[in-house]
């Protein structure tokens, strides 16, 4: 097959993949989305040497995790998913889920299409305010970078002093920090609806405003384990 016609077969199958990932969501995806979520969750925390840092954990604003990325290439590269995202209230507990889109593309010298599983740490309270807003790009205001990898990999590190958002990939088993700069990050309104009855704002969401659903307790469950198992292992580790 010829360079030119791969091209368009591998474009073709991203943007059928976003064609599909935007289409109307009815509740039953929505929840096998929160279930996916979870379970991505609970499967890095079982990763104790390749996962998040104790440290980048224990001091997350929110989490967010997109279960599904498509992501592929050949010479132009595109990623699409659909994500889900909760943020720690002031009392400690986290908020009911919000729900995004991701969208993106590079150029290089890439080929292959990928299922990618994504999680985004948001660290700082600027991060907190674009993930609040209906629609942001990632790398332009909002700083991103790879996040590191492994239980102590963050020391010595500045990430807590200008990082925004840290992004962790899983592809085929391997848990890694990966680039999103130029990606975009909207607000998934047709998924909001789906789950809550009412398309909610993520500000609302996101600050504890609206109860969280009964059909999000896997998730919510996922990230309170996880963030509880991080910082018992920090204060182990003091």
């Amino acid at each position: 097959m010829k360079k030119g016609a791969i091209l368009i077969a591998v474009f073709s199958m991203i943007m059928g993949a976003a064609t599909i990932a935007r289409a109307d969501q009815d509740k039953t995806d929505v929840v096998e989305r929160l279930q996916s979520a979870g379970q991505v969750l609970q499967e890095l925390d079982n990763a104790p040497d390749k996962g998040i840092p104790n440290s980048v954990f224990k001091s997350a604003k929110c989490v967010g995790v997109v279960p599904s990325m498509i992501k592929g290439a050949f010479i132009f590269g595109g990623k699409h998913g659909r994500g889900v995202a909760t943020c720690r209230l002031p009392d400690g507990r986290w908020s009911a889920p919000a729900f995004f889109t991701i969208t993106g593309g590079s150029w290089g010298l890439q080929f292959g299409v990928q299922d990618v599983q994504l999680v985004i740490m948001v660290m700082t309270d600027e991060g907190m305010r674009h993930l609040l807003n209906a629609k942001f790009q990632v790398g332009g205001t909002a700083s991103v970078s790879a996040g590191p990898v492994g239980r102590n990999a963050a020391a010595g590190t500045d990430w807590k002093l200008n990082t925004d958002f840290l992004t962790y990939s899983r592809s085929k088993g391997v848990f890694a920090g990966i680039d999103l700069s130029g990606s975009e990050i909207e607000r998934d309104g047709d998924s909001t609806k789906a789950m809550y009855g009412t398309d909610y704002p993520s500000s609302r969401l996101l600050t504890g405003k609206v109860p969280p659903p009964a059909d999000a307790h896997v998730f919510l469950a996922a990230v309170r384990d996880a963030a509880l198992h991080h910082e018992n292992q920090s204060a182990e580790n003091r």
